[in-house]
């Protein structure tokens, strides 16, 4: 999967864009505050439907604009060619895909495969549950694709059984009520976890291999997945009942997948000890490249990857790791930062090299290899 034409306008301070970028390494590069990590969040906006810095309306538009509009072409193998556009006014939003209309954010989504990795990366092993559960939803939302249980299927049925169960807690709706969507949940609950287990399963060797490549003072790591409610000890249809009670004093479903959760345990760390700031920077980049790895074994390529800052997350030795796995995937890469990660000295250098000052975005003669 690479792009082949970025265009933007209203993204933060970034000037409206048209970029051409190359199938392999750009480097972007630029001052602190200058617009380099807008350009990944336009990407990023697109196939997530929102910023890995919050939500659109918490300063993704640019001041004194009522919305932004991000729009990509890009390739897949067998000379399929795909376009997507996304206009978003910070709640409204209307969205292409291929010329046709999206009614679904999901779908348009779905469509483009991104991978980020950035300052906040290590959240997803150290912070909440919620961006644990997208992370399994990503890879399931682009992989598991077919039939009646694909899961972009499943799991609005799940939302939707969910968001009804909510709203009868918050009326505090007869048993009857609760009983039938007790009994949609746990249908679409089961197919929902049945997904997920096995999704994490397949990613667990890949994971404990890139663990030890990354972090071999912690061992292999391994997915530690938790459902969302004691699933060896009691029936989903069973823990709804029984948590009844607490859930219409509270308004809200207490058991069940949205409640989900992971953690990674490692053979040579001891129980109990947190990971540093650096050891989760890299345990996390391990489950990041644990789903690139499943994403190309199942779709026949590699997503695009969105390296933030690099060299100010990654030593040089992790970074000439990372560059030359991604080098040799032929995933597309781009990179930011203040100037060339040193890593690159050692690499065959960026396909493509552009500057970022005051929002502007201007291509750069790429520079020859060492």
């Amino acid at each position: 999967m690479r792009l082949t034409r970025l265009t933007a306008r209203g993204v933060r301070n970034l000037a409206p864009l048209e970029l051409l970028p190359s199938p392999g390494l750009n480097l972007v590069l630029g001052a602190n505050g200058a617009g380099k990590t807008s350009l990944l969040e336009a990407v990023h906006l697109l196939a997530y439907g929102r910023s890995f810095r919050g939500r659109v309306r918490d300063g993704l538009i640019q001041t004194g604009l009522g919305a932004l509009e991000v729009f990509a072409e890009w390739e897949e193998p067998h000379d399929v060619r795909r376009r997507a556009g996304l206009r978003h006014e910070g709640q409204a939003w209307t969205g292409r895909l291929d010329g046709e209309p999206v009614q679904q954010l999901g779908d348009l989504c779905a469509a483009l495969a991104a991978i980020s990795f950035e300052p906040g990366s290590h959240a997803l092993v150290t912070a909440g549950s919620e961006a644990r559960r997208r992370y399994l939803d990503w890879g399931l939302f682009h992989v598991e694709r077919d039939g009646d249980q694909a899961f972009r299927l499943v799991w609005r049925r799940y939302a939707r059984a969910l968001k009804q169960r909510n709203a009868l807690l918050k009326q505090r709706a007869r048993s009857d009520q609760l009983d039938a969507w007790d009994a949609e949940l746990v249908a679409a609950a089961e197919q929902l976890d049945r997904q997920r287990s096995a999704y994490v399963e397949r990613l667990q060797p890949r994971l404990a291999a890139l663990s030890i490549e990354l972090v071999p003072q912690l061992g292999a790591g391994r997915f530690e997945y938790r459902p969302g409610w004691r699933r060896d000890q009691i029936p989903l249809a069973d823990a709804l009942l029984l948590a009844r009670e607490r859930d219409l004093a509270t308004g809200f479903t207490s058991v069940g997948p949205h409640r989900a959760d992971w953690r990674i345990t490692h053979e040579a760390r001891p129980a109990g000890e947190a990971l540093s700031r650096g050891q989760a920077k890299l345990t996390a980049l391990a489950c990041l490249l644990a789903q690139a790895e499943d994403f190309s074994a199942q779709r026949g390529h590699w997503p695009v990857f969105l390296l933030d800052d690099l060299a100010a997350e990654l030593d040089q030795a992790h970074q000439q790791r990372l560059l030359e796995r991604l080098r040799q995937s032929g995933a597309q890469v781009f990179v930011t930062g203040t100037q060339a990660p040193a890593a690159l000295e050692l690499e065959t250098g960026a396909s493509a090299v552009f500057h970022v000052e005051h929002g502007r975005v201007m291509p750069l003669p790429s520079p020859p290899p060492p």
